[in-house]
């Protein structure tokens, strides 16, 4: 028996839960199927899952295909709430892309396979809805060529479309192999030889072609395999019509089954090739041959059971009584209860006191978790998303852009602001990409966010689980800082009413684009204990954190360029004096103040988040879209038509695609399709520099900073 630890990615409502309780049903997990409507779905756990109709948080179901035990993994389809995604691929073997047969291939369906094939996830696609008025067929599939992949093998046709009898059919075609044979020189022999037989022997031999509820369209060049039951066949074929299928990519190109099925089993593994499924979660029609396709073409969870430990976090929730649960996968060793183990980049050990390992659509009391499992872990009570367990694997890869938007949590009448500041912790425990900035003076705390349902969601969410009745501000965009250019300062210990016993010069550089901050030293380590350098680095990172505008500085190098300390002393016959010997609280409180001063000698300019976007709409549209977003700021780069349709790309302000959201379906009748993503930082040049409240005790003014400092202060 192997294991397959399978994800389940769509746009929205594109059928991925429905699918994942149709999938669930036909292999005997549960007798009856959820529905999303009904809300009582298997993985649709939460109040407010079942309430609003849409996933917000990862769920993990297990299951068995004959000897393959499978760990589902049903992930949010929303934008909003891609930081979820985000942790699941790292745990992936496999995946399923989930598009509509109505809607066709949208504007996530892109961002999330476009991030399957750069991390080398194999995937298999599958066409949902084709009982629904408006399905299509041959369309859906050139939309999948031209706007996922060419690299597409369909594994059938589809008879009926559109009504409640729609139903899949298994068939082969010849223009499958062309695909295959682009990664595949043995077969691309075989074909070439196969084909100069079949034209001395039949001549130009043509088929029918047809769009829509019967037969394949051969004139797309799309046509599929279906997957080998036995070492001979291919599996899922139905015997009516399979045959004679299958005599399209075999007798006609001289490639024998066994040949084409190795082929499509080891190009699918290598995510070189895709094979693409059509079918409706809620009529079941197609099912059974997907559920063929994960056992046959996907590959099983990879792992040495006598590796030393190594797993990664990809979720963490709060158990009934609070404590933490940590959702893992085992990548090599096997991880008992009662074990000590490092995570974490601390490496901190905690004990794990009990572990649950999922089984049979639950999750069951387990003493271990071996290598390629997915478990849920009790003890570890400083976890967090991300972490590592044992050995650390390669550094996690962040593939989707961090939060671009920010709103401040106003508690409501009566509401605990303590309690409040509580609850969003744990919150942003769930969510790392979420970060939270609380201001003592004011007493508040901002959350980062992807967009407005994210925040309808934060705020169901304090209401229901913490009882805490909250609104928002009006959301802002998160810039960041950036240095002009270098500048540098210092401060003396003992001089120019420096009140803090220790001497810092630092000198801030800019840097590439995307590089962070680099801290370097052009003293001697060992001119002062290292405990202190430790703080001045510490303190330097902390600072950056607010710039001279309040935002975040990034891709610049600061370099320690003095150092200084007054060295233990006491007075005769007493014990240390703090008054007279430097401290580690020296260094973080005058790091803030030379830092500053030394941006404010370098100059920042603040630079906002912008957006790719690409339209399609109507070309008659067009002269009334260009005006609206030239309003918002934003700028086409190109323009292209394709016959009565145009499509326009280019770049627009983060804080800007909710509006353009809103406006475009008034301005393209309804037709307009807008898709959107982060993109990069652009320097702010126009109108006033947005300037963010700053949390800290305001290093830009010496006096009020010191007046703030909890040690020492200078007269």
């Amino acid at each position: 028996m192997h294991l397959l630890n399978l994800g389940i990615l769509a746009h929205v409502d594109a059928g991925k839960t429905s699918l994942t309780e149709r999938l669930l049903h036909s292999v005997g997990v549960i007798d009856e199927i959820g529905r999303v409507d009904d809300g009582n779905t298997r993985t649709d756990t939460l109040a407010l899952e079942r309430r609003r109709g849409i996933t917000i948080k990862s769920a993990v179901v297990s299951f068995a295909i004959d000897d393959v035990t499978v760990n589902l993994i049903d992930t949010p389809g929303h934008p909003d709430f891609i930081a979820e995604v985000e942790r699941v691929l790292g745990v992936l073997d496999g995946a399923v892309l989930v598009v509509s047969a109505v809607e066709g291939v949208q504007a996530q369906t892109r961002v999330l396979m476009r991030t399957l094939q750069r991390l080398r996830i194999p995937t298999l696609l599958f066409v949902n809805k084709i009982d629904r008025r408006g399905a299509r067929y041959d369309g859906v599939l050139r939309a999948i060529a031209e706007r996922l992949t060419p690299a597409i093998v369909p594994m059938g046709t589809v008879g009926g479309l559109g009504t409640a009898e729609a139903r899949f059919v298994p068939e082969v075609g010849a223009s499958a192999v062309d695909v295959l044979a682009e990664f595949d020189d043995e077969l691309l022999a075989a074909y070439v030889e196969g084909s100069a037989m079949s034209h001395s022997t039949e001549g130009g031999m043509s088929h029918d072609t047809g769009e829509g509820g019967g037969a394949m369209s051969h004139g797309t060049g799309l046509s599929g395999l279906s997957g080998m039951s036995d070492g001979t066949g291919l599996s899922g074929m139905s015997h009516g019509t399979g045959s004679s299928g299958m005599s399209h990519a075999t007798e006609s190109s001289g490639v024998s089954h066994a040949t084409l099925r190795t082929a499509l089993t080891t190009q699918t593994r290598h995510s070189h090739t895709h094979p693409v499924y059509f079918g409706s979660a809620i009529t079941g029609a197609g099912v059974d041959a997907l559920i063929s396709g994960i056992k046959d073409f996907l590959p099983p969870a990879a792992g040495d059971p006598a590796g030393p430990l190594s797993g990664t976090v990809f979720k963490v929730e709060r158990g009934p009584a609070g404590e933490k649960v940590a959702y893992a996968r085992v990548f090599s060793g096997a991880l008992r209860t009662r074990d000590r183990i490092p995570f974490g980049e601390a490496r901190q050990e905690g004990r794990v006191t009990a572990i649950r390992v999922f089984d049979h659509g639950t999750d069951v009391q387990g003493d271990a978790v071996p290598a390629g499992r997915i478990a849920r872990l009790w003890g570890l009570t400083d976890i967090r998303i991300g972490d590592a367990i044992g050995e650390p694997r390669k550094a996690h890869e962040q593939v989707f852009a961090p939060p671009t938007l920010e709103t401040v949590v106003v508690p409501g009448p009566g509401a605990d602001r303590r309690k409040l500041h509580l609850a969003l912790t744990q919150l942003a425990e769930q969510d790392p990409l979420i970060d939270l900035r609380y201001d003592e003076v004011r007493q508040e705390t901002a959350v980062s966010l992807y967009g407005e349902v994210q925040k309808e969601v934060v705020q169901a969410t304090l209401a229901d689980e913490f009882g805490l009745d909250v609104d928002f501000r009006e959301t802002t965009t998160i810039c960041l800082e950036r240095p002009a250019g270098s500048g540098a300062a210092v401060e003396f210990n003992k001089k120019d009413a420096n009140p803090f016993l220790a001497t810092v010069g630092l000198r801030v550089d800019p840097a590439p684009t995307g590089s962070g901050v680099d801290f370097r030293l052009e003293v001697e380590l060992g001119a002062m204990p290292y405990a202190f350098f430790k703080a001045v680095e510490d303190s330097v990172r902390e600072t950056l954190g607010q710039g001279l505008r309040g935002w975040q500085v990034t891709d610049c190098t600061v370099t320690m360029t003095h150092s200084g300390y007054s060295p233990r002393q006491s007075h005769a016959h007493q014990g240390f004096d703090k008054s007279m010997s430097s401290t580690g609280a020296d260094f973080r409180g005058v790091t803030p103040l030379v830092l500053i001063e030394a941006l404010r000698r370098a100059r920042t300019q603040v630079y906002e988040p912008m957006h790719r976007f690409r339209i399609e709409a109507p070309a008659d549209t067009l002269g009334a879209l260009l005006p609206v977003l030239a309003a918002l700021r934003a700028v086409p780069r190109t323009t292209e038509t394709r016959g009565t349709a145009c499509v326009l790309e280019g770049a627009v302000p983060a804080g800007r695609v909710h509006g353009l959201e809103q406006r475009l379906p008034g301005l393209t009748r309804g037709e307009g399709e807008l898709e959107s993503a982060f993109d990069h930082y652009a320097p702010i040049t126009y109108g006033t520099v947005p300037e963010r409240p700053r949390t800290d005790h305001n290093p830009l003014n010496r006096k009020e900073y010191l007046l703030n400092a909890t040690r020492r202060v200078g007269s």
